[in-house]
């Protein structure tokens, strides 16, 4: 059951400017803020992330609490992380005053999320967020290595990242974020967003990408350090073959060669090939190499 709100506990174009006015925040470009000033907006980002009533959702950047309303309206639980100092200290205050009902249900991190190992309350279960975007895939593989019990995630990325997070082996745009993101789990585009739903609009589109989290890791002797090395490698030269490319990582080319053959992979063969289970493969042969 929905613990629906009325319709203006969310905030819109008008909320968000007197909001940000009276806190004299600009946004900025160094930290990626662009804050949705769309209800209908976040709303369907609840609804593409399939909230339930049941879920511990983390938040990373809410900013003014757009999207930190409308997850409150359906989550049992919704705890953000933000970075910034003058929107930590203002977001409590937006929940009590929009969503005073919910507002025990809300807790708020004042922290880098990169330097989050630990959040208050019961194991989160999901991961819904507008993803500052010059920090995207590296807050996304943080919170997904550190918190196993996030089941699902949907995040809203730059376009071009949501295109690279979602690419499939083969794809010109398939490297280092797609590799490591399908460790953890199946990952999809899904959605668009414009850029008219923001303030202040970006130069970029938007995009959704959903990522589920895989019922069976993937399945090799390697630990997630030594196969995320190998990935690195791999791309670091991504024009070179994974001969040249992982001669470094091996320790000479003839290992690395040693180590791809072991693995059923052909010496000639690029980065962009390979799907994230063959990386492990090479990984697990290259101390035998």
């Amino acid at each position: 059951m929905s613990n629906s709100a009325s319709p203006d506990a969310l905030l819109g174009p008008a909320d968000i400017r007197e909001l940000a006015a009276a806190l004299g925040v600009r946004p900025t470009k160094q930290r990626g803020q662009n804050f949705v000033i769309d209800a209908n907006t976040v709303r369907r980002i609840v609804r593409t992330a399939e909230v339930r009533a049941d879920d511990v959702v983390v938040e990373v950047g809410p900013g003014l609490g757009s999207l930190t309303l409308a997850l409150l309206e359906t989550a049992d639980r919704v705890t953000a992380v933000e970075i910034d100092d003058v929107l930590a200290a203002a977001l409590p205050a937006t929940v009590e005053a929009r969503l005073p009902q919910r507002a025990d249900r809300f807790a708020l991190v004042h922290s880098d999320a990169m330097l989050v190992d630990t959040l208050p309350g019961p194991a989160p279960t999901a991961l819904v967020a507008n993803l500052p975007y010059n920090v995207a895939v590296p807050v996304l593989l943080h919170m997904l290595a550190t918190f196993p019990t996030i089941d699902r995630t949907l995040v809203m990325v730059q376009a071009e990242v949501a295109d690279r997070l979602a690419a499939a082996p083969g794809s010109k745009v398939y490297g280092v974020p797609s590799v490591k993101a399908n460790w953890y789990a199946r990952v999809k585009r899904a959605g668009s967003i414009g850029r008219n739903v923001f303030w202040p609009a970006p130069n970029v589109d938007s995009g959704l990408v959903s990522l589920v989290r895989r019922t069976e890791p993937v399945d090799t002797t390697a630990t997630r350090e030594q196969v995320f090395a190998c990935v690195d490698a791999a791309f670091a030269q991504r024009r070179k073959t994974l001969r040249a490319a992982l001669s470094g990582w091996a320790g000479s080319a003839p290992a690395a060669e040693a180590a791809l053959v072991a693995a059923g992979v052909s010496p000639q063969a690029r980065g962009e090939s390979l799907t994230v289970e063959q990386f492990a493969k090479i990984a697990e042969n290259r101390e035998v190499a």
